[in-house]
């Protein structure tokens, strides 16, 4: 039997709206957050600290985020998140010691990791299978579009208002992003209904046993998913923290770069901006591919691109050189876009499905952190190009384990997972 036709039109607005706002706020005050810290009179290095400490927020936050979206529902989860990230912006546009500021920050790192993780779990389980990759790539595509304009609408603000104008952005995206959430339907809660086989151990190889009628079904406990998954952590997983960190050290790696072989700041701008608009442009055709073809028909060319690409940067000597070096890795990255989170979503039993996302983000911020480190460990030691270079071969080792571990067709995805 064919799949029920399915569109994503009909929930757009209510689903990937509010991560449009979401990206939006967060791209308006992301480059305004160091000079905020020396506004405040923190140093360059606390400037740097604070920076980091979105990051460190959501990190902490990925389990704590499964217990929230478990026992509240997505729906209101997303909501919460959506109004905690508006406060905490709030907190930053009111700061007046940095110790506050710095608060605010770290509670936007804990918004994005409970947001994340419940529209995650959200689309998972409304969008069917067939439809999964292109659902979570436009997920992904529409908080990396938010990302990029949320910029220059905190340029325009701070233009007229100085830098308050880019937290004031912030909590405007995200107090209407929460709005647009509220009108999301809730899902259904899981249920055992008429015959009674029920999945008592999710995967391959699954236990059945048989229950009554109706009979609701309690979730694992976050021990006895990550007990249970553990194989599944250690390997599709381990590739996850390797696409993660590769990611993150594509962000350092162009300006870096750019400033090694003298390009002003405009010039760098500019090319970082270009890579960023090439990996927008890709994100439903790759979906549709994941669908279409199979995981592997993205994830090893996304990595093998994005690994390529990093280790020709060191051999750029110019403007030209490092723009095309740029616009590959962009091209790389946007071909992975919503990689991440379809794996995730295959692989996450249907009972404690938020448990396993966020042990599962964890994971991949555990690699967003390791990269840039690794990145900068290797510099310190040995040069610039060698630690460009590593992170190169990271790419093409998560290329190699993914190619291994990940099922080749869709047939087979559909059996494991079904």
């Amino acid at each position: 039997m064919s799949p029920a036709p399915f569109s994503l039109k009909k929930i757009a607005v209510p689903v990937f709206g509010p991560s449009l706002l979401f990206g939006l706020g967060e791209g308006a005050i992301l480059p305004v957050v160091a000079l905020s810290v020396r506004v405040l009179g923190g140093s360059l290095a606390m400037a740097a600290l604070v920076v980091t400490l979105i990051g460190v927020g959501s990190l902490l936050s990925n389990v704590p985020a499964s217990l929230i979206t478990a026992r509240f529902g997505e729906r209101r989860a997303i909501v919460g998140a959506a109004l905690w990230g508006a406060l905490a912006m709030a907190v930053c546009l009111l700061a007046s010691r940095l110790w506050v500021f710095a608060i605010g920050i770290f509670m936007v790192g804990m918004a994005a990791a409970v947001f994340g993780l419940a529209r995650q779990t959200y689309l998972t389980e409304a969008v069917p299978m067939h439809f999964r990759a292109r659902a979570l790539s436009t997920l992904g595509g529409v908080m990396r579009i938010g990302l990029f304009i949320g910029p220059f609408l905190g340029a325009a603000l701070i233009h007229a208002s100085g830098l308050a104008g880019a937290y004031a952005v912030g909590v405007a995206a995200l107090l209407v992003a929460a709005a647009l959430a509220y009108t999301l339907p809730d899902l259904p809660d899981a249920t055992v209904t008429d015959t009674g086989d029920a999945v008592t151990s999710a995967g391959p190889g699954a236990v059945v046993g048989h229950v009554t009628a109706a009979t609701p079904l309690a979730a694992p406990t976050i021990r006895a998913i990550a007990v249970g998954h553990m194989t599944t952590f250690l390997t599709i997983g381990v590739g996850v923290m390797l696409i993660s960190a590769v990611r993150a050290s594509r962000q350092v790696v162009i300006p870096l770069w750019a400033e090694t072989i003298g390009l002003n700041a405009a010039v760098t701008s500019l090319i970082y901006g270009l890579s960023g608009a090439i990996d927008m442009l890709v994100f439903y055709p790759a979906g549709k591919l994941m669908d279409r073809k199979g995981r592997n028909w993205v994830a090893v060319p996304s990595m093998v691109i994005m690994g390529v690409a990093l280790l020709l940067t060191p051999f750029t000597h110019g403007a030209t050189t490092l723009l095309l070096a740029s616009l590959l890795i962009g091209f790389g990255n946007g071909l992975g876009s919503g990689l991440i989170m379809t794996l995730g979503a295959d692989y996450s039993p249907p009972r404690g499905r938020a448990h396993f996302l966020g042990i599962w983000r964890l994971l991949s911020d555990i690699g967003s952190t390791a990269g840039p480190a690794l990145l900068s460990a290797v510099t310190a030691i040995v040069s610039l190009a060698a630690g460009i270079w590593s992170s190169g071969l990271l790419g093409l080792a998560a290329a190699a384990l993914l190619w291994y571990w990940i099922p080749r067709t869709n047939a087979r995805l559909a059996y494991l997972f079904r």
